[in-house]
């Protein structure tokens, strides 16, 4: 049976969109949906008891993914002028105090490195002070130990003995004067020498006198040195030394000066060779030398050195065991007399 015309093809429909691949990513581009319109045929006039067909229902776009939404853009604020402009004053303050600081420095420099000189000259002084004060007051640097050398003839002890009224004393204070005092009761020391010694000894060395020859005065033997000081005094005569006649004067007389000067004059060797020497005024010195008992007329203390030389020229030209007598009076022409 032929269909009436009109029914042979159902109304025009949209075509159905394709399925979306659940593997995509990419969102599709959105349809317009409102365009299509789909026709509901009506009761067809050849056959008006037939149904009309229902027309399929458009299918919804897909939604699109959180990748495909388009993010909000975050809105720029506009800056606020008068926030803006504080926080410009306040930089400027800022670089202004920076700038007053570097000038302030800047003119202050020569000030500042004068007071700094003045503080290390009145640190070091206040250093210094203090060490003076602890020199001077500390128990600690107070004299214990007392240490003598260079003596030969006196005893050490006595000495030490001498310097003990100042133990305990900072070395700072020691009273040289008392020193001084103490020890000139020592006939033998002709000169000395302190040196302190921290942390609490005192050295004391000592120059004894040098006894050139002994002096008989009222028939005691004095040991004196050539300034006439009396060394040692003796009942007898006293061994190593010469023995210095000057026929009952004192030490202080010119004979005695004339004769220590020639005795000084002599070499060391020679000088050990003196028996005794002789002088009653000071132009006619002479002495005689241990052995043979050989004489040397010296006269006066003058041109002693070339006496000595021309002496010691004589000696040698002579045995020691021949007695007899040198005369050097005058030192350009040396004399040898037999006797």
């Amino acid at each position: 049976m032929k269909r009436p015309e009109g029914f042979d093809k159902s109304a025009a429909q949209p075509d159905p969109l394709p399925a979306k691949s659940r593997w995509k990513r990419s969102p599709q581009p959105e349809k317009d949906n409102t365009s299509a319109r789909v026709l509901k045929p009506g009761p067809s006039v050849a056959n008006p008891e037939a149904k009309p067909t229902a027309a399929p229902k458009p299918t919804a776009a897909p939604k699109p993914t959180a990748e495909a939404r388009p993010r909000p853009t975050k809105q720029r604020k506009e800056p606020n002028p008068e926030a803006h402009a504080k926080r410009q004053l306040r930089r400027a303050a800022r670089a202004r105090k920076r700038a007053e600081k570097a000038e302030l420095r800047r003119f202050t420099r020569r000030a500042r490195t004068r007071k700094f000189v003045w503080l290390s000259i009145s640190g070091l002084v206040v250093v210094l002070l203090a060490l003076i004060a602890v020199a001077v007051f500390s128990p600690i640097l107070a004299l214990r130990t007392v240490v003598v050398d260079g003596t030969d003839r006196i005893d050490p002890a006595e000495v030490q003995a001498a310097v003990e009224t100042q133990q305990g004393t900072p070395l700072a204070l020691l009273d040289f004067d008392a020193i001084n005092e103490e020890l000139s009761v020592f006939p033998l020391i002709r000169s000395y020498v302190t040196e302190i010694v921290p942390p609490d000894t005192l050295l004391v060395h000592i120059v004894e006198r040098e006894p050139i020859g002994s002096v008989k005065i009222d028939g005691v033997f004095t040991l004196v040195d050539p300034a006439g000081i009396t060394i040692q005094e003796s009942a007898e005569r006293i061994p190593g030394v010469p023995l210095i006649d000057i026929g009952g004067a004192d030490v202080s007389s010119s004979a005695f000066t004339a004769a220590t000067e020639v005795l000084l004059s002599l070499p060391t060797e020679l000088r050990a060779r003196v028996e005794s020497v002789s002088a009653t005024t000071k132009d006619d010195v002479s002495f005689v030398l241990t052995g043979v008992g050989q004489r040397v007329v010296w006269g006066s203390a003058s041109d002693s050195d070339e006496k000595a030389a021309l002496l010691e020229a004589l000696i040698s030209t002579r045995s020691s065991d021949e007695a007899g007598e040198f005369d050097v009076s005058a030192p350009s022409n040396g004399i040898f007399r037999p006797s």
